[in-house]
């Protein structure tokens, strides 16, 4: 049976969306992939990426968020 294994589950603040990042391990063995299931309402966006794909991306949105102003800073109270 192919194994997933929740990674991280985060809500944008704005849009309200629900991400969630899971591990997929298959039982024939392999490549495991980064699945990345977005929820928004009653509609589901799900795709799987493999490692190489998965560091592209998200040292984009590393560069992305550091070059933004005010990066890092969480409100008080809203990083609980």
């Amino acid at each position: 049976m192919t194994q997933l294994t929740p990674l991280c589950k985060l809500r944008a603040p704005l849009g309200g969306q629900e991400i969630e990042l899971q591990q997929i391990d298959f039982d024939a063995g392999g490549m495991a992939m980064l699945r990345t299931r977005i929820r928004e309402k009653s509609r589901f966006t799900i795709f799987d990426i493999d490692p190489v794909t998965a560091r592209a991306w998200g040292e984009a949105l590393l560069v992305w968020a550091d070059a933004q102003p005010g990066r890092g800073v969480v409100p008080v109270g809203e990083g609980d």
